[in-house]
């Protein structure tokens, strides 16, 4: 279960997390974590939170984001807040490890999202872009739409390729979160 102070690491993107406050902490009004990127690191994929605002503060280091198509830096001090609904991705855009504050609100199930991508990566089940397998996606994306998707393709079309791939997926045995890495998977109901 996520806490204030549990760790992750994604070993494909360099990441590392550091819960500061979790959804039990404030009744589901900010998610906050430290993440330090690797020199080299990034985040596996542009994306989309539909329903949440995300701040970025740098702390040490230099990130690099693109944020609706426009290419930008952040150094120690500076921060970057990404609306709702706006395509971004972020990475390390600098020669020494970055540090930087994230901030999600509201809170959402973003935390079990993030468990379950990290725990897929620390067990291999990952491609070498540092995204889960296809099928495996699918049902993630599926069911934590209101947190994240995609930035690329449409959401609509997302919507009609990922339908059949997460119910194929299902009935293969894929979840969209899993016991073994966060105390908080989602019931069977919401993974549809």
């Amino acid at each position: 279960m996520a806490h204030a102070g549990g760790t992750l690491t994604h070993p494909v993107t360099g990441e590392r997390l550091k819960w500061r406050q979790v959804a039990t902490d404030t009744d589901g009004e900010l998610l906050q974590a430290d993440m330090w990127v690797r020199p080299g690191g990034f985040v596996a994929a542009a994306h989309i939170h539909p329903q949440q605002e995300e701040r970025f503060e740098v702390l040490t280091g230099t990130a690099a984001f693109m944020l609706d198509g426009v290419k930008s830096t952040a150094t120690a001090g500076q921060s970057v807040t990404v609306p709702a609904g706006h395509p971004h991705v972020w990475w390390n855009g600098g020669d020494d490890e970055v540090h930087v504050l994230v901030e999600l609100r509201p809170a959402l199930r973003t935390e079990v999202f993030f468990e379950t991508f990290f725990g897929l990566a620390q067990d291999g089940k990952i491609t070498q872009k540092g995204l889960p397998h296809l099928l495996q996606m699918a049902v993630i994306l599926r069911a934590f739409a209101p947190e994240i998707r995609l930035a690329q393709p449409p959401s609509r079309v997302q919507a009609m390729l990922f339908a059949p791939l997460a119910a194929l997926g299902r009935a293969l045995g894929r979840r969209a979160s899993y016991s073994k890495y966060s105390s908080k998977p989602l019931p069977m109901w919401e993974t549809a």
